[in-house]
């Protein structure tokens, strides 16, 4: 696929990066699809939404079990307030639940550093933003690079889930691994439904491996979060019934930033980042990035 190439507004190394990018999602997709669970390739495909005259880029990382198309609106919007999108695909996600079993959060964190590689191609100031599992790797991305960022935004990050499905991952996914070494596949449980908030973009089963490879994220973010200095802006849903609520105050208490603002977000669902709920969210993060002089509160060019 040659999407970019043409593209006038993008330099050579921008094109040729996305061009591998969205590549990569094709093979991947092919190789994996499952006619009972894959959502159309539309769904899962990152997207690049670009503002030539800005030198900010946001680059906007999706959750477990998701796709790019979760933080699209998200995306949209910030692309209105004149800055370049970047939502990156991550790792197993996009294809089928089986490709996910097999991932782990490194794997992830690849996903989100070859995002970091495309936006710097264009952009001299990035922000990173995430939206649950993918705000815990905008975190560890801010950890790991601590300069590479200016600011931080973590929406309903997965510091401590409510499951009990969660909870015992480690366990559970310690027997299936006992089980299939022996040979003895049939008595494994490798998935638990997931009672997803939207099942045209999230996959309707979850690896137990998955859960496992979360918490792994999050026990090394939780144990970092002092050493991040950056302006940082945290929001979690107050009823949200997959991450525990008390979360979100959790990271921002231990954030190591003089310049940090929590939100609450009075929802019931675990996805706030999308539909009307998703607009009280959106303007939040205006108000930040306003507040960090990297975004205008003036009218988008839409209104």
């Amino acid at each position: 696929m040659n999407k970019f190439s043409q593209n006038k507004d993008l330099t050579p190394d921008t094109a040729k990066l996305l061009d591998s990018e969205f590549s990569l999602f094709e093979e991947e997709y092919k190789k994996n699809f499952s006619s009972d669970e894959s959502k159309p390739e539309s769904i899962g495909s990152p997207f690049f939404l670009h503002s030539p005259l800005s030198d900010t880029g946001v680059l906007l990382i999706h959750g477990l079990m998701a796709a790019p198309e979760e933080v699209r609106e998200w995306g949209e919007f910030l692309h209105k307030k004149g800055l370049t999108v970047f939502a990156p695909r991550l790792s197993g996600h996009g294809t089928s639940p089986a490709d996910l079993s097999a991932r782990t959060f490194k794997d992830w964190i690849q996903s989100v550093d070859r995002g970091h590689t495309i936006l710097k191609t264009c952009c001299k100031k990035i922000v990173v933003a995430g939206f649950s599992t993918g705000a815990g790797l905008a975190l560890q991305s801010v950890i790991r690079k601590p300069d590479a960022f200016e600011a931080v935004i973590s929406v309903s990050a997965p510091y401590k889930f409510k499951s009990l499905s969660s909870n015992f991952a480690e366990i559970v996914n310690g027997i299936n691994n006992f089980c299939h070494s022996l040979g003895l596949d049939r008595h494994a449980k490798d998935f638990v439904v997931n009672h997803a908030d939207n099942p045209h973009i999230n996959y309707l089963r979850c690896p137990i491996s998955s859960f496992v490879q979360v918490k792994k994220l999050m026990k090394k973010v939780r144990n970092s979060l002092p050493e991040i200095k950056i302006p940082a802006l945290v929001i979690q849903g107050k009823g949200d019934p997959k991450v525990a609520p008390e979360s979100g105050y959790a990271i921002f208490r231990l954030l190591g930033s003089d310049k940090k603002y929590f939100s609450w977000v009075d929802y019931h669902l675990h996805g706030i980042v999308r539909g009307t709920i998703g607009l009280e969210v959106f303007k939040e993060v205006e108000s930040f990035l306003a507040a960090c002089r990297l975004v205008s509160c003036k009218p988008d060019r839409s209104s």
